[in-house]
């Protein structure tokens, strides 16, 4: 099991970590076949909060409007699973949006059949621009010294690598990275032979500080893009969180986000293959 924080609050102790992952390998062959069945997720109420321990972080930018999609989909070895708990409900909003993948897919090739083979055909390229921790007057969000966790860049260029990404360094000591061909879509073993929208594409096209384009250079027409966010809405079921709730999906086969919420809200996190 894999976790990563992106704020304060992980858990109780290492003790509760190693009874939780026992917890789950013991239990493993069952709740693989829960989400199997319902070919997406599995949700239980009521777990201890005793129970979770540092295996969970806090999830607190799972996305604040739309749908982002599936756990890194990007990267070289992604997650199979993501397991989400609920220890602080928020008292307004904050619900997490699921959307089965392959209903997406279904619906782009009914509206968009020849832009749908031509993008799985050539490839999706993919770039992102982090600042540097040394420029004081970036209001961009962490630098890339913090997301590849060291400050060499040298070491960030192959750590980059391993993730199958290429960099490109700037005049102003940011980054650019860049990763591609990415397909569009994906079929993976034992989820029936469909196809899964497998892609950040909704998510960063045309924005500040990251694009996707053709992987031969080709702009993306923004209408296609903006109703493919509008098919990920339409086919995206609420979950309104209750404390102690816990929801295991495949990340293969489910695209989640983040509604807005009023706070307190903490829904922790954790990956898994």
């Amino acid at each position: 099991m894999e976790a990563t924080s992106e704020q304060d609050g992980g858990g109780s102790g290492a003790g509760d970590y190693e009874a939780l992952v026992a917890a789950l390998m013991a239990n493993r062959q069952l709740l693989e076949a829960k989400v199997g069945i319902n070919n997406a997720m599995f949700a239980a109420s009521d777990l201890a909060t005793s129970q979770l321990g540092d295996s969970f972080v806090v999830g607190g930018c799972e996305g604040q409007k739309t749908i982002d999609g599936e756990q890194m989909p990007l990267i070289k070895e992604f997650p199979a699973k993501v397991i989400l708990f609920c220890e602080v409900p928020p008292p307004e909003g904050g619900e997490t949006p699921f959307v089965p993948s392959f209903r997406v897919t279904e619906r782009a090739l009914e509206e968009f059949p020849e832009m749908v083979e031509e993008l799985d055909a050539k490839g999706l390229r993919y770039t992102f621009t982090a600042p540097s921790n040394n420029n004081t007057g970036s209001m961009r969000g962490r630098g890339w010294e913090d997301a590849f966790g060291t400050s060499d860049k040298s070491e960030a260029e192959t750590r980059a690598k391993a993730l199958g990404m290429g960099v490109e360094w700037l005049e102003d000591g940011g980054v650019k990275t860049i990763l591609g061909p990415r397909t569009l879509t994906r079929v993976f073993p034992g989820r029936k032979g469909r196809r899964m929208w497998f892609n950040t594409l909704v998510g960063m096209h045309g924005k500040e500080l990251s694009s996707a384009t053709v992987a031969d250079g080709a702009e993306i027409p923004a209408s296609f893009v903006q109703r493919c966010e509008e098919i990920i809405e339409e086919e995206s079921i609420q979950f309104r969180w209750r404390k102690g709730d816990i929801v295991i999906l495949d990340n293969l086969a489910t695209l989640h986000g983040r509604r807005p919420s009023l706070p307190p809200r903490r829904v922790l996190v954790a990956t898994c293959k």
